[in-house]
């Protein structure tokens, strides 16, 4: 099992996999998840086995605490030399669930982010995803102002 960047020629699988993982209004399109690989792709991490991925996290670096909706749609907010590691999506193939291969990602991408002197990791979820957040040691601040796909979501914050 190892992590590395992604980059272009994963667009097909990660966009599957972006589609099995999260609904129509919630999911990143294909134009989408091609502009974060053109402009962050040391931010997109695969986790693969055998030449296989099974999952990824990624998102922008960015000055703001909390994410803001623009940020799912503009690539160009992001700018390598603000503190806060953003995460857009953090998504494991269904057929691997359930394995602890999220829990894998979150840990690499709190490394490299340590590693890239960030003041921490910021991110939105669902109410049924807090206490998975907190293992890490995220703190929920609240309901979110993001609005994005519609739903209801809780900015958390991991600060380094």
């Amino acid at each position: 099992m190892n992590f590395r960047n992604a980059v272009i020629a994963d667009l097909a699988v990660i966009n599957e996999i972006e589609n099995a993982c999260f609904p129509p209004n919630e999911a990143a399109g294909l134009e989408r998840l091609s502009n974060r690989l053109e402009v962050f792709p040391q931010h997109f991490w695969l986790l693969e086995e055998n030449g296989k991925i099974l999952g990824f996290i990624n998102g922008m670096v960015t000055p703001n605490k909390k994410l803001i909706d623009e940020m799912f749609n503009n690539t160009g907010l992001h700018d390598e030399n603000e503190k806060w590691q953003a995460v857009f999506g953090l998504a494991v193939s269904p057929e691997y669930q359930k394995n602890g291969y999220a829990g894998k990602l979150i840990h690499h991408l709190i490394s490299k982010s340590k590693e890239h002197n960030r003041a921490g990791i910021t991110l939105t979820c669902k109410d049924y995803l807090i206490s998975f957040y907190q293992k890490f040691g995220f703190e929920d601040l609240g309901i979110s102002a993001s609005v994005h796909g519609g739903e209801v979501w809780h900015d958390m914050v991991l600060s380094f």
